[in-house]
């Protein structure tokens, strides 16, 4: 089985969401929180302001720990055939972005980073991670936990 580490960005501001929009090697987009793998030997605090500014382009602060995600995702439903049975433990953050603007990440896999109403979430093709940021921004649960989100349809692994 594989393993990653990373760090995510729940960003909410005036009823709206940042989202970046993921494109996979086969082109195919998902829309998803910004944010990403955990460098050997960072702090996944410092991590998620580092990934907000490659991916986004916008500066931005830690305003608290939202909880942690762990999830497996089966090697049948991994996007490349024969890849071995993955685990993603995801530490959520609530950030406020103080500067800059949201751009494409130049060289990198996000296309665009987008404010988006949070009414227009639910219709786009997503990650998981994006329910499950808001469900722990929304909640705030004690225990830094929310249940599992199904994925099928317009919600991706």
């Amino acid at each position: 089985m594989s393993f990653r580490l990373a760090a995510y960005a729940v960003c909410v501001e005036g009823g709206q969401v940042l989202l970046a929009r993921h494109v996979s090697r086969k082109g195919e987009s998902t829309w998803t929180l910004p944010g990403g793998r955990v460098e050997h030997a960072e702090d996944p605090f410092d991590a998620v302001v580092r990934e907000v500014a490659e991916e986004t382009g916008c500066d931005a602060v830690v305003e608290r720990l939202l909880g942690v995600d762990s999830r497996v995702i089966p090697a049948a439903e991994r996007a490349v055939p024969g890849e071995l049975d993955h685990q993603n433990v995801g530490v959520f953050y609530q950030v406020r972005i103080t500067g800059g603007q949201p751009r494409p990440e130049p060289d990198g896999a996000i296309a665009e980073s987008v404010w988006t109403p949070l009414p227009v979430v639910v219709g786009l093709r997503r990650s998981s991670l994006v329910d499950v940021g808001l469900a722990l921004a929304r909640a705030l649960p004690p225990t830094g936990h929310v249940a599992a989100v199904p994925v099928g349809g317009l919600i991706q692994h």
